[in-house]
């Protein structure tokens, strides 16, 4: 048995748990008649779950002032769904993140407004498994609301799905997106080439970005390579300057030191697309 300690709605309210301190119980007419104070059965609850964060907690709170309860049901679905497919247990903030991120971009979308995300294909190559999720459960959702969710709505999920999985926070992850998007952009500058996004070497290239971008943060340094930073040097000096100057705009944009090491495995992709 939980005590409650607020009632939202007739449907959703706020319980003490003994283990757990303040949790969410959502069922139909589960607040009805009920006052603070007085006992609940937490089986009888069709979602339950833990907003330790305070601050979660009152966001929470905030979304049922303006999301019907109906909504809340779907979206705490899907984030079981999520959780049986990644067998994780996601981050409490998609509670309130993706909750209060779809309910706006469905509202736009039934509104006529069309949703563009320049990011899409960089997300996709970052983070496939979330992707093919956000896929799979923008489907489910579809049939649900009896709506078609614009694809590029798929990479902003996505973020979401990545961010709940690392507890990454979600405006340095799109942060990051765009860096790695601005890098290639400067390659293909450097180059004077469009790279064919369906490239195998732009593949391997973005997710390399991504991978160093996240050792920089996580000071995950990789061996020093000097004397191969010679030879690449020797051989290859376009590709080689081209792979400082993207480091030194990492650094300059993640406020970090980036080891030279780097240097020698950028060297390595970006000759592979020269060559193509």
């Amino acid at each position: 048995m939980l005590s409650v300690k607020k009632i939202l709605n007739n449907n959703v309210i706020i319980a003490e748990h003994r283990q757990y301190g303040e949790v969410v119980l959502i069922g139909k007419g589960l607040g009805f008649g009920k006052h603070p104070g007085q006992e609940v059965a937490g089986e009888h609850a069709e979602k339950f779950f833990v907003l330790k964060d305070a601050e979660e907690q009152k966001q929470f709170k905030s979304l049922l002032e303006y999301i019907d309860e109906d909504f809340i049901g779907l979206m705490n679905e899907f984030t079981e769904k999520l959780e049986s497919r990644f067998g994780a247990k996601l981050h409490e903030h998609i509670h309130v993140g993706l909750t209060d991120h779809l309910y706006f971009a469905i509202k736009r979308i039934r509104k006529g407004h069309g949703i563009t995300n320049p990011f899409l294909q960089e997300t996709e190559l970052a983070y496939p498994q979330e992707f093919a999720a956000a896929t799979e459960l923008i489907e489910w959702l579809n049939k649900k609301l009896n709506i078609i969710i614009p694809k590029g709505e798929i990479g902003f999920i996505t973020l979401h799905i990545h961010s709940a999985l690392t507890n990454r926070n979600l405006a340095e992850i799109n942060r990051h997106t765009q860096l790695v998007s601005e890098l290639v952009t400067i390659i293909e500058d450097y180059f004077k080439l469009k790279i064919s996004r369906k490239d195998m070497n732009y593949l391997r290239l973005v997710r390399h970005l991504h991978h160093a971008i996240e050792r920089i943060q996580t000071e995950s340094y990789i061996e020093n390579q000097d004397n191969l930073k010679k030879v690449l040097q020797a051989e290859y000096p376009l590709c080689y300057t081209l792979s400082w100057k993207l480091m030194k705009i990492m650094q300059q944009r993640l406020q970090l030191t980036v080891p030279d090491a780097e240097a020698v495995y950028l060297t390595l992709h970006l000759q592979r697309l020269k060559n193509e």
